[in-house]
């Protein structure tokens, strides 16, 4: 979820993440509507989850006990990248199916072995780990029709230069465009014939 100028801080609520003085935690609230709904059920199918620290920690408060709206979010393996959380950490033993790995190499095994696809949401600064890594096969933006100003970006340490293929999109009733990105290898470069 970003909006016009790339900010995806604080979608979900006023105190998910206002961190930095951020003041408009909750500003995608007033965009549901039927096509966003349908969208999103696609988007909750079984796969495993590899998420930030804080991420997993605001996840692990409230998905196990509302499990009935997304039930593979709990049978899903969950991977946590973080530096500091421990392995023994409540969070983690409290929630099945969760793992702490610390290192790009524990990604890059992850995203290799044979299994569920691998998804991640929020997770702000993994996600610029995993631009700069080169490790994105497909992007799904949520793209809303409103300028944040200031907050955390999503790509605001320079992604390696890559080519996507857009592979579906959809405009909601509300103006947000949701668009599958899957990578397309190295950029073409060429003149621009007039």
């Amino acid at each position: 979820m970003i909006s016009l100028d790339g900010i995806m801080q604080g979608p979900g609520g006023p105190k998910e993440d206002p961190s930095g003085g951020f003041k408009y935690g909750g500003w995608t609230s007033s965009y549901k509507d039927e096509v966003f709904g349908k969208q999103l059920q696609k988007e909750l199918v079984p796969a495993d989850y590899l998420l930030g620290r804080k991420t997993f920690k605001l996840w692990a408060g409230y998905w196990p006990e509302h499990g009935d709206f997304w039930p593979h979010i709990n049978s899903g393996m969950k991977y946590v990248f973080s530096k500091k959380l421990r392995k023994n950490d409540p969070t983690v033993s409290g929630w099945k199916h969760s793992e702490v790995i610390r290192t790009v190499a524990d990604i890059k095994r992850i995203k290799n072995s044979r299994g569920k696809d691998l998804h991640v949401w929020g997770s702000t600064e993994l996600i610029q780990l995993l631009l700069k890594n080169d490790l994105v096969d497909e992007l799904l933006l949520k793209i809303y029709p409103l300028t944040l100003g200031k907050g955390k970006r999503l790509f605001s340490t320079g992604p390696i230069p890559a080519a996507f293929t857009l592979t579906e999109s959809v405009v909601t009733t509300k103006g947000v465009i949701i668009a599958y990105y899957k990578r397309a290898g190295k950029i073409k470069t060429g003149n621009v014939e007039v």
